[in-house]
């Protein structure tokens, strides 16, 4: 079977040769200590988990570039710097403090402290519109045209968006104004929150629209990480009255465009807004952060096989050894064998993974992935 085969075969409960192997990355902090313990095994490795690394077998897919961002960004402005930390102003318009303990090509250990984002007030949302045209030039990658009679003949899973370039709706209003000032926004400037919705279930169609005219995709993802460890940062009244009909008319142009899966991203425990998120047409959730008290087995017994499954293999215990992993893996047998799963460890890989815990989860899932339960 080709990937698309089996990516298509899993997400329709049928059966294959074996599931897919799909992961989602790696801290730039693990790729230095894994380049410490196993020079030899990383030396050739990309670090791209869009495509194959060697001897990791991860199954093709592409991600066809859309930039969904601001044109033009700010302009990034260092405000105040210290041997401590730094802040700065970014290409959002977000000034955020950070430490610069423990940092790798950007990439530090801790989240950066948000000092001011770029709406406060009604008042500062058109300023924001501005950035957000649609379907602009820019917005698509060159040699527009090849690409597409190449992905034309694929047979690998072609995926609208690279991870995190269509950020969703809570995801963006969270980026315009903060965490603190949007949850009070929903009430306090209801006609702005409305119109930021729409007005981004807009822009989302109509720059995937001449893509999508011209090549269909097997799926298209949906950023929001709009739930913590105790639940979602909004309730399903607000989702229901804010973002649902936004997300149902956007669900309904992808798939009215031959997209086959409608994906959403949350870290936390999004649970409650499953619903409706289910009930706007959205296929797969994921990565079923385990740290937050949730599972795979349990959304599947909740919500049924109309919900599709990627991630739910907890990070923590690829720390604690081999017979630990060995368990854990086993754990997912069942939906393994039954399909509309494809387990990932549940965020990008943290440097408490060691390169041989990592290789051995890799080797013994690989072997569950084909079936071969009792070798696990």
């Amino acid at each position: 079977m080709t990937d698309l085969d089996r990516f298509i075969a899993c997400m329709d409960y049928q059966p294959a040769d074996r599931r897919p192997n799909h992961e989602l990355g790696v801290w730039p902090q693990t790729i230095e200590r894994w380049r410490q313990e196993a020079p030899q095994a990383v030396k050739d490795f990309t670090w791209n988990w869009f495509v194959e690394e060697p001897g990791i077998h991860l199954d093709r897919r592409e991600y066809f570039p859309v930039n969904f961002g601001f044109i033009p960004p700010f302009e990034p402005e260092i405000l105040e710097e210290t041997d401590a930390y730094v802040i700065a102003r970014d290409a959002l318009g977000i000034v955020t403090r950070a430490l610069k303990a423990g940092s790798i090509g950007g990439a530090r250990m801790c989240m950066d402290q948000h000092l001011a984002h770029p709406v406060r007030t009604p008042e500062d949302w058109p300023g924001i519109k501005r950035r957000l045209m649609a379907a602009l030039p820019q917005r698509y990658p060159a040699h527009l045209e090849e690409r597409i009679e190449r992905w034309k003949t694929r047979d690998y899973p072609l995926v609208l968006g690279e991870n995190c370039a269509a950020n969703g709706f809570y995801w963006r209003a969270r980026e315009f104004m903060g965490t603190e000032a949007l949850s009070t926004a929903f009430y306090e400037y209801p006609g702005m929150m409305h119109d930021m919705m729409e007005f981004f279930a807009d822009f989302i169609i109509e720059t995937s629209r001449p893509v999508l005219e011209k090549i269909q995709v097997e799926y298209f993802v949906l950023n929001e990480d709009f739930a913590m460890k105790s639940g979602p940062l909004i309730g399903p009244a607000i989702h229901r009255e804010f973002i649902f009909p936004r997300l149902k008319r956007m669900v309904e142009f992808f798939k009215g465009h031959g997209t086959k899966y409608f994906a959403v991203d949350s870290d936390g425990d999004p649970t409650l807004l499953i619903p409706p998120m289910m009930d706007a047409g959205v296929d797969t959730v994921w990565p079923i952060e385990r740290a937050s008290n949730v599972s795979p087995q349990q959304w599947r017994k909740q919500f049924g096989k109309s919900l599709r499954l990627w991630g739910g293999v907890d990070k923590r215990i690829l720390t604690q050894g081999k017979d630990a992993i060995r368990a854990h893996l086993r754990e997912f047998i069942p939906l393994i064998e039954e399909g509309g799963f494809i387990p990932t460890i549940d965020h990008t890989v943290p440097p408490d993974i060691s390169w041989d815990n990592f290789r051995y989860y890799m080797d013994s899932k690989m072997v569950l992935l084909r079936g071969e339960y009792a070798k696990v």
